[in-house]
């Protein structure tokens, strides 16, 4: 018979807004343990200090948290390792909320019915010596690689004369993993740890603007690309980008500003 203090499974189910289904699989699970059984008929009872444990449950759930994951963080005595198994897997989300975000604004984009015109300029640019950190990277690890290469650069050069920019091997693009190149303009291109001169060759560029974040950079991409083969041009090496606003210039991602400029030569007259 059910005790004083002690909540049949359908009132736990009420309160803490867990299915009863769902409290059976908790249970079979061992996440959620009732705190007494009946040996004859097998009801499920639970106490009301079970409660917040249930809601806790219901909140890590909520945000997508493996069961295993949930068990870990309910059985670990320490505040601070619990903490940092949520922490693990907040950074997780919200590395795919970035990926949903990416995805959500190149499909607006592709999708709208007459896409604004991309303005293209054709620009001859010298050959430049510049401060350079350089190494053969997955694609998948720019970001993380470009971060750090940046605050090097950021270290050492201390008069830069122009914005940073990057130069990207198209096999890091069509293989996964290419040479990648940033740089800082400077007079006088230091030598310290991974930063060295390095002289970029002249180029003939077709070059455009993106505005805004980098989430749905590669419509721009895409859109530059379309306009490089109907002028009658063909890419001739790594792609170029200048970093004219950014991150490290303003947290306003509606003033960011990317050139991006692919090596052109003509194939054949306009």
């Amino acid at each position: 018979m059910q005790g004083a203090g002690v909540l049949a499974i359908g009132e736990f189910s009420r309160l803490t807004h867990l299915s009863v289904r769902t409290l059976r699989r908790y249970h079979d699970a061992g996440l959620l343990e009732p705190a007494t059984v009946d040996d004859v008929t097998g009801y499920r009872y639970y106490s009301a200090d079970q409660i917040p444990t249930a809601q806790v449950i219901h909140r890590l759930r909520e945000l997508d948290v493996p069961l295993p994951d949930v068990q870990r963080i309910l059985r670990s005595p320490d505040p601070r390792a619990r903490a940092g198994l949520v922490a693990d897997h907040l950074r997780r989300l919200e590395v795919e909320l970035d990926r949903t975000r990416s995805a959500v604004a190149s499909l607006r984009r592709l999708l709208r019915p007459e896409p604004a015109r991309l303005a293209v300029e054709l620009r001859a640019v010298p050959a430049t010596t510049v401060a350079a950190v350089e190494d053969d990277v997955a694609h998948d690890q720019v970001l993380a690689w470009y971060a750090g290469a940046m605050a090097e650069l950021d270290a050492v050069v201390d008069e830069p004369t122009g914005a940073p920019g990057g130069l990207y091997d198209n096999a890091l693009f069509e293989d996964g993993r290419g040479h990648v190149l940033v740089y800082r303009p400077t007079a006088r291109p230091p030598r310290s740890g991974r930063v060295h001169p390095v002289t970029l060759p002249a180029a003939e560029l077709a070059v455009t603007t993106h505005v805004g974040e980098h989430h749905d950079i590669d419509v721009t991409y895409g859109e530059l690309g379309s306009w490089v083969v109907g002028n009658a041009l063909a890419v001739a090496g790594p792609v170029r980008e200048t970093y004219l606003v950014g991150p490290r210039d303003t947290a306003d991602p509606g003033a960011w500003r990317t050139e991006i400029g692919w090596p052109v030569f003509r194939v054949s007259p306009r």
